[in-house]
């Protein structure tokens, strides 16, 4: 998972790029990156590390320009060295600087094709450098010494015959503006923000999520539509075309349960809102099978689960307590690139208030339960703080295979609900009582609040992915991650 965002305005935008990328710090904590432009020069800087890291005063005097692009990065594919840091760049044509949110499931095929056919070499196995030097070409295909609008769109149409998977991206052409586009799935988040300046014109701002926005003083105008590109010039005319026959809005269910920020809006759907409705189907659910004896105490795990626990305690009609204390300078243990650093932060990320445990029956909810390894050393935890029983709820149901659009999540054979009954995850984890939402009712929480959508990206937790994928590349994919867990 990565978070992309674009401007367009009339004064310099450095700021407004850098309040956005911590904005969406919680998409990607491995790497950052900006590029801007200004009267046909380009100027960089990224690197691994946080926003905070990356960036300094004397990026803030160098990098000026009106219009720009900026990344976080989660690494999903590629390697983890600066090189993999986001924007990428190319020369020809124009000079294109691109960042991408998603996941390419053919970029073995497409670097071939690259070579081959399209004589372009690619220098890493990044799926955003591939995506980068399809959507060149495609550009490069028209021979236009001005090209418009028209001509970007017909090379991201082209873009979206070849490639398989999300691609959610942004990127600048040098000296003609900002194209930006979505997946024909809508399975990543991408938004269009705006401000009205003083003379009546409009800055535009196109984001991950609607939350960064605010920071800057945009205002959330709408979502794009899945397979739409947008085009914004350096005047700030905005043309805008859907460029695939075939699509439909189908939002990634894992967006809501857990990556997306609470106070986001995506696809007119509040984020906040979704997991009020899972908390109070979970705890519909938790009647039917936890006795309530066995629960004094509801104890969210901070903080993508407290709006759920919140709600789940008051259906229960259970006292709330927050009971873990988070240490907010140890990043999001999920999004982590190696399985040991996930393993080592767990401790170091959350404290348990003993007077919170001693003595009581403490039911923990969790917005999802993945590799197992996070929830096995928070029972842990509860039991050593004088817990006398620990039951597990989990507001989404089991994660059961592989993501391919954009989340790293883990090897099948790691996932804690693959191959093993709900009993033993019980004993995996060490708890007395363990609850997982149904998939019927993860679904509904976030349907019921825009009936408009087509469906839900849901294969993690069914199996059943919306695009091309082959057997081969989950193998290599399940390869490839069983190797960077090691």
């Amino acid at each position: 998972m990565c978070g992309i965002v674009g401007l367009v305005q009339k004064d310099d935008c450095f700021t407004e790029l850098y309040d956005s990328l911590i904005m969406l710090q919680h998409r990607g904590q491995d790497a950052a990156g900006m590029t801007v432009c200004k009267k046909g020069n380009l100027h960089s800087r990224k690197s691994k590390g946080l926003v905070s890291e990356v960036f300094n005063q004397q990026h803030f005097e160098r990098l000026r320009g009106t219009y720009g692009i900026g990344h976080v990065r989660y690494p999903t594919a590629g390697g983890n060295t600066k090189e993999y840091a986001q924007p990428m760049y190319v020369n020809s044509p124009y000079g294109i600087s691109l960042a991408h949110n998603g996941n390419l499931s053919n970029t073995k095929e497409l670097a071939e094709e690259l070579f081959h056919s399209d004589l372009r070499h690619i220098s890493t196995n990044s799926d955003s450098e591939v995506l980068l030097n399809i959507l060149a070409h495609e550009i490069s295909k028209s021979k236009e010494t001005e090209p418009g609008p028209d001509t970007f769109f017909n090379a991201v149409r082209n873009t979206y015959r070849r490639c398989e998977g999300s691609i959610n991206v942004v990127s600048i052409i040098t000296d003609y503006g900002l194209l930006a586009f979505r997946d024909r799935y809508g399975i990543r988040p991408l938004s269009l923000g705006s401000r009205v300046n003083e003379d009546g014109s409009k800055d535009y701002m196109v984001s991950s999520e609607s939350a960064a926005f605010a920071c800057s003083n945009y205002e959330l105008e709408r979502d794009l539509q899945p397979g739409e590109a947008i085009f914004i010039t350096f005047n700030g005319d905005l043309f805008s075309e859907i460029c695939c026959e075939e699509t439909a809005l189908t939002p990634c269910l894992f967006e809501f349960v857990y990556f997306a920020r609470p106070d986001s809006v995506i696809d007119g759907i509040s984020v906040y809102q979704a997991r009020q409705a899972m908390g109070t189907k979970l705890a519909e659910k938790i009647k039917k099978h936890i006795a309530d004896d066995d629960i004094d105490v509801v104890i969210p795990i901070p903080e993508s689960s407290i709006t759920s626990g919140v709600k789940v305690a008051e259906v229960l009609n259970k006292e709330i307590a927050f009971g873990f204390v988070k240490n907010r300078y140890v990043g999001r243990t999920f999004i982590m690139p190696e399985q040991g650093l996930r393993r080592a932060s767990v401790r170091r990320k959350l404290n348990p208030i003993f007077d919170e445990f001693k003595g009581k029956n403490v039911l923990l909810v969790d917005d999802s339960i993945v590799r197992g390894t996070t929830m096995k050393e928070i029972v842990e935890m509860c039991y050593k703080a004088g817990a006398q029983k620990v039951s597990v709820a989990s507001a989404a149901p089991e994660v059961m295979y592989p993501n391919v659009y954009g989340i790293d999540m883990a090897a099948k054979q790691d996932l804690v609900a693959s191959g093993r009954s709900l009993e033993e995850i019980k004993d995996f984890l060490g708890c007395d009582n363990l609850v997982y939402q149904d998939l019927e009712d993860l679904v509904s929480s976030v349907m019921e609040l825009n009936p408009e959508l087509d469906g839900v990206e849901k294969s993690i937790f069914d199996g059943e992915y919306p695009t091309n994928i082959s057997d081969e590349y989950l193998d290599t994919l399940e390869k490839a991650r069983s190797m960077a867990n090691l």
